[in-house]
């Protein structure tokens, strides 16, 4: 018995379309806030990647809320790199406090002089001035960005 993996055929046309697509921004998180905010994005017509640590969320938000978008699935941030135009924009949209530094040090490798990483969450501006300075000194710039009105703001438009 040869055993062949279960592949989502519109998973694989609809990102088949977007392969050779780079995308505007690539966006860290795919909980509600992130997941809102990237939809919002495509609405107006940016071309967007997604990514979550846990990766089969990108899987389970591509088949869902983003089936039929142009949104662009990333599996590791070395391919969510790879798929932005240059220079890179990446938002975090993720927990405040070490959870945007963990994600820094795991980008930076991936990122080269003049990229931006966005901080989307709320973090403290001690942190976000920290971070600033730190990554000023590799060429890349960082802008801290809380998104306002919760869930509904991401998606139909921050206040």
């Amino acid at each position: 018995i040869i055993l062949a993996p279960i592949i989502n055929k519109d998973l694989v046309i609809q990102q088949e379309k977007t392969m050779s697509v780079k995308g505007d921004i690539g966006v860290i998180g795919l909980a509600v806030m992130g997941q809102n905010l990237i939809l919002n994005m495509n609405d107006h017509g940016f071309k967007v990647v997604a990514y979550n640590r846990t990766t089969s969320k990108v899987d389970e938000f591509l088949q869902g809320a983003a089936k039929g978008t142009n949104i662009i699935g990333a599996y590791s941030l070395e391919d969510l790199a790879a798929k932005l135009e240059k220079p890179r924009k990446v938002m975090l949209m993720v927990r405040a406090g070490d959870v945007v530094d963990q994600f820094i040090e795991a980008l930076l490798p991936h990122l080269e002089e003049g990229d931006i990483i966005i901080d989307g969450g709320n973090s403290n501006y001690p942190d976000t001035n920290r971070r600033v300075k730190a990554l000023a000194e590799k060429g890349i710039r960082f802008i801290g960005s809380g998104v306002s009105g919760g869930e509904e703001g991401a998606r139909h438009g921050p206040s």
